[in-house]
């Protein structure tokens, strides 16, 4: 009657096994180390600097702990461990002097950061330690929100600059371009010309909506109103809003940030967490700061080769960093970033990879300008932003040769492979914001409070856990031992998928652990209470322990149920702590469900069921009526 099948016990084994594996990864601490990252656009860190930072390190005689190699999709990082911060120290000097050879613009962003001492066989199956909020940690937090209406501004002006220029190509006569709110209008002489306008614009711009407008008798109204999809301005949103994300991983990068967190929140929003940051205003001014990308032509008067010590005729300056380079350029450019519409990767006509470059109206009049007559002339896009001192840094994005007259479409060829030409896209998308953003929340979080924090959290767990043992081994003896080993295992379970996950474990998040285990010993006081019921009834002690669990299983499945419906909806829609406590709370319902009844009687069967004549057991006092009176009774003696 109450015996486990031997898959069962193997399921709570690898449980146990699993639990304890993700678990423990949170008590080796950490190790002093120097994490390496580019400090530029066009520079990209793969896996041989990797052995470029071994050998720095041994040249110099420093030992360390391990360097590795990590790339999280937007970019690659090496970090060395080493014993003390002393050697830390020395380390840092030392890759600074090796891998930068201007201080005042360097390539590579060397900074201290902190490593977890995890075994390396833990960390090959993805054991790692819990990952820490700011209140836990220390820093600074915002909460910013894209200008969603900026950004559709300058897409319709873009829009109207574009559709002239479309229309005067295409030799189709209007009465005038202008906007009005969300549209812009075009107004025609005769409906002829305006259904010609109307199949050249959805010829050449599929993410258009066009409406003609009722003509009166004199033909006055005769117009076309233009405006953006519903699909086309979500995703305008959505890339406006990855564009931001990108350029802030960038800027974030720069300042040396270790571990910095920036994700999307919602639909326009995004969350920027900083570690170990505490001035807010300088922070801000470099998440806000605005980026210049420039186009230029290439110096025709330079012959040959350039190199370092190439001499620069006025009016012109030498770029150093990024592809194609050095060159040097003209300093007047061709056109700025503001003209640029949209980059993507593509293909040219003999399917190889290539970048499509959109201009407005306006950016395509000049770039037609500048390259008629110019063909087989070499041209160069620029990235700008500020370095050390609010000096304006150039990097070379790319430099190409042009092949024919330019319009307001145009492709660069020759990018040798679909990941180069895709990466050249992303840049030219991200080299500034897509939209400004407005800081909708700040915190910071000094690092000493957030020690305390942890210190309180952890006690009030262990504290929690320790009043809920005592209280249920007294009132339950054995089987409140019982209800205190599943409790456990429910911890041990909860801790480990929060490390496996990667979630950010917050004081919000503290708390939803505590709620846990209230929860789960809750199961278990139902549990227990219904196989007391039953002694009282006078089932014997193996059928009152089968029809105990039996009857509580469905009033604990009708209130975990219920209260992750709620967990899940504060996922949803909650965001910050709202989220970061819904998460926590909603592993903790999963688990607690699976301690509480699988766990607890796998064990009260194992202990139990191997008895063939149980007589009594031992879950403290019962009251049983005798004649109307309530006589105290305890199961160690036979239960009728």
């Amino acid at each position: 009657m109450n015996r486990y099948s031997l898959w069962k016990y193997i399921v709570i084994l690898v449980a146990l096994v699993f639990g304890a594996l993700y678990t423990v990864p949170n008590f080796f601490g950490e190790s002093p180390a120097v994490q390496i990252s580019s400090g530029k656009s066009t520079i990209k860190i793969d896996s041989t600097m990797k052995a470029r930072v071994e050998q720095v390190l041994q040249q110099g005689a420093i030992k360390t702990e391990g360097v590795t190699y990590e790339n999280n999709g937007i970019q690659g990082t090496v970090r060395a461990r080493f014993i003390d911060t002393d050697t830390q120290f020395k380390a840092k000097a030392a890759l600074e002097k090796a891998l930068n050879t201007d201080v005042d613009d360097p390539i590579y962003n060397v900074v201290f950061n902190l490593l977890p001492n995890t075994p390396k066989w833990l960390q090959s199956i993805n054991a790692l330690p819990m990952n820490r909020g700011l209140d836990l940690r220390g820093g600074v937090h915002f909460l910013m929100q894209v200008d969603t209406k900026a950004l559709l501004d300058k897409r319709l002006s873009s829009l109207q600059s574009s559709v002239r220029a479309l229309l005067r190509e295409k030799e189709v006569r209007h009465a005038g371009i202008s906007r009005d709110g969300d549209f812009v209008t075009v107004k025609f002489r005769d409906a002829e010309t305006r259904t010609k306008a109307r199949d050249v614009l959805l010829d050449q711009m599929k993410d258009l909506s066009l409406v003609d407008s009722l003509a009166t008798a004199d033909n006055a109204d005769l117009s076309l109103q233009i405006g953006i999809k519903p699909e086309a301005l979500k995703n305008l949103v959505s890339e406006g809003v990855k564009q931001n994300m990108t350029a802030l991983h960038k800027r974030v990068n720069a300042t040396g940030v270790s571990e910095p967190v920036i994700q999307q929140q919602g639909a326009d929003r995004i969350v920027v967490q900083l570690p170990g940051v505490q001035d807010v205003a300088e922070t801000k001014k470099i998440i806000g700061r605005t980026a210049i990308l420039q186009v230029r032509m290439v110096d025709e008067s330079i012959i040959g080769p350039v190199d370092d010590t190439t001499a620069v005729p006025f009016g012109s300056e030498m770029f150093k960093v990024g592809r194609g380079g050095p060159a040097i350029l003209y300093k007047e450019p061709v056109l700025t970033g503001d003209y640029i519409t949209g980059a993507s990767a593509s293909f040219d006509q003999n399917q190889q990879p290539a970048v499509s470059i959109d201009l407005n109206g306006d950016g395509g009049r000049k770039i037609r300008e500048a390259t008629r007559g110019k063909i087989g002339k070499k041209m160069a896009i620029v990235l700008f932003e500020k370095g050390k001192g609010d000096v304006l840094k150039g990097e070379l994005l790319t430099v190409a040769t042009i092949q024919a007259e330019l319009s307001s479409t145009f492709q660069i060829t020759g990018m040798g492979s679909s990941a180069n030409s895709a990466e050249l896209a992303l840049l030219l998308r991200s080299g500034a914001l897509a939209a400004p953003m407005v800081f909708i929340e700040e915190r910071t979080i000094g690092a000493q409070l957030g020690e305390e924090n942890i210190k309180q959290g952890i006690n009030s767990t262990l504290y929690g856990f320790a009043a809920i043992a005592i209280f249920m081994a007294v009132y339950y003896m054995l089987f409140g031992f019982f209800s205190v080993f599943a409790l456990g295992v429910n911890l041990l379970l909860l801790v480990a998928l929060i490390s496996l996950l990667g979630a950010t474990l917050t004081l919000p998040g503290m708390a939803a652990i505590a709620l846990a285990l209230g929860m789960a010993i809750d199961a278990n006081v139902l549990i227990n209470e219904r196989i007391r019921e039953e002694l009282r009834g006078g089932a014997a002690p193996q059928a009152a322990i089968a029809t105990g669990f039996e009857r509580a299983w469905a009033t604990i499945l009708d209130s975990n149920v219920t209260t992750l419906i709620v967990g899940l909806a504060l996922l949803v829609f909650g965001s910050g702590p709202i989220k970061a406590f819904a998460i926590v709370h909603c592993l903790g319902i999963m688990t607690s469900i699976f301690s509480a009844v699988f766990v607890s009687r796998g064990v009260v069967n194992f202990w139990y069921g191997r008895k063939k004549k149980l007589t009594s057991v031992s879950i403290g006092q019962i009251w049983k009526p005798t004649d109307g009176t309530a006589v105290a009774m305890t199961t160690s003696t036979n239960a009728e």
